[in-house]
């Protein structure tokens, strides 16, 4: 059977009011209208549904069976439509973000502080993630986005913005700080221990693209799990090591490590918003776009 779903919405309510004219007056239509559907629906299912009498309505067997049914499906529907307007008001939903580590320190840890404040029932999901899983994560729509470090060799459906500009510094502990006054060729760094993340991640690939720029293998002999630890690596001297400039600032200025200048110019890096084109975003998951594309 084929029949009009508002057939059993207003079968639903007279079941409920067991009265055609409060039913009537809550669909906002009349009762004639009202006592014809019912009608209409009786037919179409083949057998009485309703009882009419000077009492009001009362179920038939084969109505209060059905009428189990329907008050299922209209209580889901009428949750339904009560959750998207939660989602759509920004008074309920969840976002999941896919953020490589130093994107979630930089920008997105400070942006969903911002967002929370603001929409508190909002919930956030994070997946910590290397850039290169981040970005598969969006692919795969186990996040609704990701912010990472620039992404390599982005394939449709994904797309991606640039969102901020950073710069690494190549930084040295206390026994470094005789380097400090002079600018120093990447060449004349190679004897010393370098430190880096491992060879899977961005980082590891940029840097290596650096050092074969000007015809250097780039050979970290220390390789840190995540960028958090190769500020503490380097402050102990086990070697030299590339850091975000903003979070080196405070080791830098209690003299912990020491900036190495370098002759070759580190070239600046991006952190950027990933999406899957293919499936929009939800109204929780634009708003913290927005806000994210605020700091560009």
């Amino acid at each position: 059977m084929n029949i009009n779903f508002e057939y059993y919405r207003i079968f639903y309510y007279v079941a409920e009011y067991k009265s055609l004219t409060q039913a009537a007056a809550a669909l906002h239509n009349s009762q004639p209208n009202i006592s014809r559907t019912i009608k209409l629906l009786e037919n179409e299912i083949g057998c009485s549904l309703m009882i009419r009498s000077n009492r009001g309505i009362t179920l038939t067997p084969e109505g209060k069976r059905l009428y189990l049914h329907v008050k299922e499906a209209v209580n889901q529907i009428q949750l339904a439509e009560e959750e998207l307007a939660d989602s759509a008001s920004l008074k309920a939903g969840c976002v999941t973000i896919g953020a490589s580590e130093t994107a979630l320190r930089m920008l997105v840890l400070p942006v969903l502080q911002s967002f929370k404040r603001t929409y508190p029932q909002i919930r956030i999901r994070i997946l910590n993630h290397l850039t290169n899983q981040a970005v598969e994560s969006v692919k795969n729509q186990e996040a609704d986005f990701a912010v990472v470090t620039a992404p390599r060799n982005m394939e449709k459906p994904l797309i991606s913005y640039p969102l901020i500009q950073f710069r690494d510094l190549l930084l040295g502990g206390p026994s470094y700080a005789k380097f400090q006054g002079k600018k120093w060729k990447l060449k004349e760094l190679c004897a010393y221990p370098l430190i880096c993340l491992g060879e899977e991640t961005i980082t590891s690939q940029f840097y290596e693209e650096f050092y074969h720029r000007y015809g250097l293998l780039f050979k970290p002999e220390l390789q840190a799990a995540t960028t958090d630890q190769i500020l503490p690596m380097i402050k102990n001297d086990l070697g030299i090591g590339y850091v975000p400039q903003i979070f080196a600032e405070d080791a830098l200025k209690q003299g912990e490590v020491f900036h190495i200048s370098l002759v070759e110019e580190i070239p600046p890096r991006q952190i950027c918003f990933v999406e899957n084109q293919r499936y929009p975003l939800n109204v929780a998951a634009r708003e913290l776009k927005a806000l994210l594309m605020l700091k560009t």
